[in-house]
């Protein structure tokens, strides 16, 4: 699996000025060159003014409902850059998001309102389509949460701390602990109340992170392992080795959880990385700070 060389592109870099993000032709020949061993490319326009790439990742021996949309692949991407909110999407020309992917993206405040490009194979003829028109009668988490309630791309701290007998017994690498607990602190995870988050460790010692986020209609949710294979993705790990290049991973979530990601990460790992070390520790709601 070959890295593509870039993954975030800045405002200048993708030859968008302004906040026109109409401007997407000029991306499509840099996009289909850096991108073309990929069946779909989606391209975010965050609020920061950064062009976000995300691409479909599937998994080979592993069910397809495991695979990484493009879009939500982007919507990590975003997430793991601290952007928090995607004005404009696109998809490769000539496609649209995926009814999955429409859903997923709900999540985000004010997704209804969230422009949608939609483009000819050439990337020409552009229009402009507004999430809302593309999927009408919704399930929204308006009806589910309260307005307060951090949105998928806000910033959140679920103020969790380790737990258990080996909660302060160090692990094998230092920093991989804390940043699974990192990771699920800034898990969104509003319905279930069980966020997670995945800690990877590659051959050259480089930790990545990701956190389980969550969808109201459920199935189009996003594992933490995959959200971590973003950033792994992203910061270019693997090489040609591709995810074999993981040696080492952690899972942190609640003990009790009722949604449990243990078991689906094992079996995510042992298939891409087989010859990772993968262990889970357990952490509860800090109890100095309620």
């Amino acid at each position: 699996m070959a890295q593509p060389s870039k993954f975030v592109f800045t405002r200048e870099e993708a030859k968008s000025p302004g906040d026109n993000p109409i401007k997407i032709s000029f991306l499509i020949p840099l996009i289909r060159k850096r991108f073309s061993t990929y069946k779909v490319v989606a391209l975010g326009f965050g609020s920061s003014g950064r062009v976000f790439v995300g691409v479909n990742v599937e998994f080979p021996g592993l069910p397809l409902h495991h695979s990484i949309h493009a879009e939500q692949f982007v919507v990590a991407n975003l997430a793991l850059n601290s952007d928090n909110k995607l004005n404009y999407l696109a998809v490769s020309p000539p496609e649209a998001p995926c009814g999955h992917c429409r859903q997923f993206l709900q999540e985000i405040r004010e997704a209804p309102k969230m422009k949608i490009i939609l483009s000819d194979e050439n990337g020409d003829n552009l229009s402009i389509a507004s999430l809302e028109s593309l999927l009408p009668r919704r399930l929204s988490p308006d009806s589910q949460l309260p307005k307060d309630v951090p949105r998928l791309l806000e910033p959140r701290y679920n103020n969790l701390t380790l737990s258990g007998p080996d909660s302060h017994v160090p692990y094998r690498y230092p920093d991989l602990k804390p940043a699974g607990l990192v990771a699920a602190n800034r898990s969104y995870a509003p319905y279930s109340k069980c966020p997670s988050g995945v800690a990877l460790v590659d051959r050259q010692g480089i930790v990545y992170k990701g956190w389980y986020m969550e969808s109201v209609a459920y199935n189009p949710s996003l594992g933490p392992v995959q959200a971590a294979l973003v950033d792994y993705m992203v910061r270019g790990g693997g090489g040609d080795r591709g995810f074999a290049d993981i040696v080492r991973a952690v899972l942190v979530e609640k003990k009790d959880a009722e949604v449990r990601q243990e078991q689906t990460a094992r079996m995510l790992l042992e298939t891409i990385a087989p010859n990772c070390e993968f262990k889970v520790f357990h952490c509860c709601e800090n109890p100095k700070e309620n």
